[in-house]
């Protein structure tokens, strides 16, 4: 039986709260709007909450109510996880009342909206660039702040994860085998983030990919690509000395060193048999010279014996009398 009253209880309850959200949501008087919105509020019920606060502004425009209105509306959205939109209504706070106390709290809150807004590092960091910079202008406008002691450490967590993700861009360039966009890849991380924890382990897939390029390299590029990577593993020795990374760097020095020596015969071998080759190409063309120049100097020859044997002809019939005369037969 007391069960009985008691679920009875809870619907008359739930149904009278339902009826007073319903009557707030259809209201026109501001005061009650208000007043079971902070209820709500107050009761840690958001969705609640933010229906009633929407339709307040309009309502409490230029009167006392308007910043209790956005400053309370924020936190509702920030409570509900609607970072984003929370954090566009504390800032809109910071700038539309710049005498209220809480300006402060409004513009620490904006900057941890935008931190809470940051997606994974595998997705879209526009909204990881847009919290840093909100973090920094905290630090910026509120240096002193008690609230800014931890904003660095967020601003590192923020910033590792641009730098996570850069990295694990280069690390698919490695695991397609496009060694050359690796090493530029992670250059790129580098130069990007200079102070990066993730250093060795790009030294690592930067040596790596370098160790490989040169190995698995055309005849032109070879050498170059050997020394590259032969000066990278004295960079890496002496930048992580007495690490895995220095000794996985000594490791392929050695076979960097044997592939150099080896490359060296192979280039002379190669050298000789183009030597041998060009020489060879010479004899033909020298042959073939020799050939076209027999044939022109027989042609010449042949041309000049025939403009000869015409100028005796010709010399024949100017030396040769006319015949006698004759005289004509007349009909």
């Amino acid at each position: 039986m007391k069960k009985y009253i008691l679920g009875i209880f809870a619907v008359a309850v739930l149904a009278a709260c339902k009826s007073t959200q319903q009557k707030a949501l259809t209201s026109a008087d501001k005061t009650f709007i208000l007043k079971t919105a902070n209820e709500n509020f107050a009761k840690k019920k958001w969705k609640n909450a933010l229906a009633l606060y929407d339709r307040l502004p309009n309502l409490v425009a230029g009167t006392d109510d308007a910043p209790n209105v956005v400053f309370n509306s924020a936190y509702a959205n920030y409570y509900d996880k609607n970072y984003k939109l929370a954090g566009h209504q504390f800032k809109n706070f910071s700038v539309s009342f710049p005498q209220d106390p809480r300006k402060e709290e409004a513009a620490y809150m904006s900057a941890l909206c935008y931190y809470n807004g940051s997606m994974d590092y595998n997705l879209d960091q526009s909204s990881t660039e847009l919290a840093i910079n909100e973090l920094q202008d905290f630090l910026t406008n509120y240096p002193d702040s008690e609230r800014g002691k931890n904003i660095n450490t967020m601003i590192d967590e923020l910033t590792y994860k641009l730098e996570f993700k850069a990295y694990e861009n280069a690390k698919h360039y490695y695991k397609m085998g496009d060694y050359k966009s690796t090493g530029v890849a992670f250059e790129n991380v580098l130069e990007d983030f200079p102070s990066t924890k993730l250093r060795p382990k790009i030294y690592d897939y930067m040596l790596n990919a370098r160790y490989l390029l040169a190995m698995g390299s055309n005849y032109e590029l070879k050498d170059e690509r050997i020394e590259s990577a032969l000066a990278f593993t004295r960079q890496v020795e002496k930048e992580l000395p007495n690490t895995e990374y220095s000794k996985t760097a000594l490791d392929l020095r050695g076979k960097l060193e044997r592939e150099k020596k080896d490359f060296v015969v192979v280039k002379k071998q190669n050298e000789e048999r183009i030597a041998l080759l060009n020489e060879r190409q010479k004899k033909i063309a020298d042959q073939e010279a020799k050939k076209v120049k027999t044939e022109e100097q027989m042609k010449d020859q042949m041309e000049n014996e025939k403009q000869a044997n015409q100028m005796r002809r010709d010399s024949a019939v100017l030396q040769t009398p006319p015949p006698a005369a004759t005289f004509k037969i007349q009909r």
